[in-house]
């Protein structure tokens, strides 16, 4: 029996030395696709799946005093397609892209369709009023503006431990 390990005989051969078996070349680029997956910075691999950042609309929100003023970036989602939620203090937008070309020129159709939904919560600061929620949308920006409630208080308030 020829035991590599004990004789000697037969020399071990590093791995930077046998040609890159493709199984292992694909399994290398299935690893880093899940280690970009969720990762703000570039992917690193041939494979490339859409980072939980480009699945999600940009939101800005600025405090203007007696309301807060929240814009959304929704570029090529028409306005009928947006939904609106706001319940427990979380603003809920939810939408749906659905565009569909077709083109016909000297006998060739070309036909392209694209799909795609998004959904984005907010957890709103607690003197928002939720009857003062209002909403415009323009050139694909989703612009809500928020006013603030008088009942509620936004100073600390510290509260005293019973025995």
């Amino acid at each position: 029996m020829n035991d590599i390990f004990s004789t000697g005989r037969q020399p071990m051969r590093s791995a930077s030395l046998l040609p890159p078996h493709p199984f292992g070349w694909l399994r290398g680029e299935i690893d880093r696709l899940f280690d970009d997956f969720g990762s703000s910075g570039p992917p690193r691999g041939i494979i490339n799946l859409p980072s939980i950042d480009t699945m999600r609309p940009v939101a800005d929100m600025k405090d203007e005093g007696g309301s807060y003023r929240l814009a959304m970036e929704l570029p090529g989602i028409k306005q009928d397609a947006i939904n609106i939620e706001y319940h427990d203090g979380v603003l809920t937008v939810s939408g749906e892209k659905k565009e569909e070309t077709e083109s016909k020129r000297e006998g060739c159709i070309l036909s392209e369709r694209r799909f795609g939904s998004f959904r984005r919560q907010l957890a709103l600061p607690s003197d928002v009023d939720a009857e003062g929620i209002s909403a415009t949308f323009s050139d694909g920006v989703l612009t809500l503006t928020l006013k603030k409630s008088e009942d509620v208080s936004t100073k600390p308030k510290k509260i005293a431990i019973g025995a």
